[in-house]
């Protein structure tokens, strides 16, 4: 099955409808198999064979070439950066470009870097053989010498093209969109539009064309089922659906893709300023971007680097987690400051030692929840101004009445210790009230911080665990040894 959806054809036998992942006209008169594409096929189970034995190149980039190019991919990151050069250096130029395509975005560069020194002609030719905005996503990455000397070696009007795409920023709409499209003229008739498509290549799936003016103005987007039943002397201007929804170069992606996931588009026209089409964004692009900022996002709140993964180098991992580990430092301090303040109650009641922690990790814990709420109802756009403060306060409620409940739970426990040892009860309440607290303010912190740093225009989730763990600690260590020293006459004469 395709990734744009099965297709439906009759059976020649008259049995009724048959699944296919082709349309009908590719194979006349046969029925295909259907096939679960998280079982591995016959050329996956071979392409695994391969591996496991002594690999050879040429055997082994047949091999590649036979499976879909997504699990090409999956191949090729199974092999060392050496051995899957020599394999794409084997393989036909449209296969090769389309495995590199889905393989993670390091790895294909190392791919791409080595082609360039051993094998320049491939390296160009596999970039022609790919989409331009996914040419242009590796280009960006590579050093400005090596860029440089593949520009130089395509074609004027490929290069060009590239390097049009290339002056976008790789975080805007531009910088996402593709130049691959097709697009019919206003002034065409139906008759002509019809040979027109025909005569070009019209990707699996695409429902219908884009229409420009003569000078490249989009002014609408048509149907092909309203082209089939249009009359061929009918204008492609006159019968074109002409309210469009379209995105400007320079906004941010993550918006686009929130556009994308609210208004469930396939695909969004990108114009400038005088409504001219600059190119595409489409869906799969769009769901590579959901993932990628999900992961920066995740990897932000704990200080790690945004673009760091498993292959990364150590330099790369050093560099993003480095600050932050120093950031933590001092922010980790101010816990054991507030520690060090009540250092002498602390070695006389041993026991809040043991308790304190258990407090601190609570509210942690809480805060966390919230904080991962939060975040996700920014990237959403679900918190507006309007709704801030009853987000805030409804999650400092849920954070007291969960401080409550555990408060009553740890507490009466600590309570029932100290009674049996022959102490009094008193601990047990510093414990349930601290909790509560401390389990509240934690959720206020958790709500508060991402929504703080959003107004003022930072990424809320920079380094957000690192803070939201210096307020939790540093405040549940207060609340909690506080407390017991207010009441440190009662717990001490508890303990003797």
């Amino acid at each position: 099955m395709t990734p744009d959806g099965p297709e439906r054809e009759h059976s020649a036998h008259g049995e009724g409808d048959t699944l296919h992942d082709r349309p009908a006209g590719d194979l006349p008169g046969s029925v295909l198999e259907i096939d679960n594409p998280s079982i591995p096929t016959e050329e996956d189970r071979r392409a695994t064979q391969l591996i496991q034995h002594t690999i050879d190149a040429a055997e082994l980039a047949d091999a590649v070439e036979a499976q879909e190019p997504a699990d090409a991919a999956d191949t090729l990151e199974l092999l060392t950066p050496g051995e899957a050069t020599e394999v794409v250096a084997e393989m036909e130029a449209d296969a090769a470009a389309d495995a590199l395509v889905h393989m993670e975005a390091p790895l294909a560069l190392s791919i791409l870097e080595d082609l360039i020194e051993d094998s320049p002609e491939m390296a160009r030719r596999l970039l022609e053989e790919m989409a331009p905005d996914d040419a242009t996503d590796l280009l960006q990455q590579l050093p400005a010498r090596d860029r440089d000397r593949l520009l130089a070696s395509m074609s004027a009007s490929g290069a060009r093209r590239l390097r049009e795409l290339m002056s976008y920023p790789p975080e805007t709409a531009g910088g996402l969109m593709t130049t691959a499209y097709q697009a019919l003229r206003d002034h065409m008739t139906v008759l002509e539009a019809t040979e027109w498509i025909r005569g070009h290549e019209v990707a699996d799936g695409q429902e219908s064309m884009w229409v420009v003016d003569r000078k490249g103005k989009l002014v609408g987007n048509v149907s092909l089922r309203r082209i089939l039943l249009a009359r061929n002397s009918d204008r492609v201007g006159d019968i074109c659906t002409k309210e469009l929804d379209a995105v400007p170069p320079d906004m941010d992606r993550e918006e686009v893709a929130h556009q994308f996931e609210k208004y469930d588009f396939l695909s969004l026209p990108v114009v400038d300023a005088e409504h001219r089409l600059l190119g595409v964004v489409t869906v799969d692009d769009v769901i590579d971007i959901i993932r990628a900022e999900g992961t920066e996002d995740a990897q932000r709140m704990v200080g790690a680097g945004s673009d760091e993964a498993v292959w990364s180098t150590l330099v790369e991992k050093l560099r993003g987690r480095f600050p932050w580990l120093i950031v933590n430092l001092f922010t980790s301090s101010v816990a054991a400051l507030v520690v060090l303040t009540f250092d002498d109650l602390i070695g006389e009641l041993a026991v809040l030692a043991v308790l304190m922690g258990m407090i601190a990790n609570q509210s942690g814990n809480a805060g966390q929840q919230s904080l991962a709420v939060t975040l996700r109802a920014l990237v959403l756009g679900h918190v507006r101004p309007k709704r801030a403060l009853s987000h805030i306060g409804r999650e400092m409620l849920v954070g007291s009445i969960n401080g409550a409940l555990c408060g009553v739970l740890v507490g009466t426990t600590v309570a029932i210790v100290q009674l049996a040892g022959g102490g009094q009860w008193h601990l047990g309440l510093v414990v349930a009230v601290s909790m509560t607290i401390t389990l509240a303010v934690g959720c206020l912190w958790g709500a508060s911080l991402p929504i703080l740093m959003d107004r003022f225009g930072f990424d809320p989730a920079t380094a957000s665990t690192i803070f939201l763990t210096m307020v939790t600690d540093s405040l549940s260590f207060f609340v909690f040894l506080g407390l017991a020293s207010l009441l440190s006459g009662w717990l001490l004469h508890a303990t003797t």
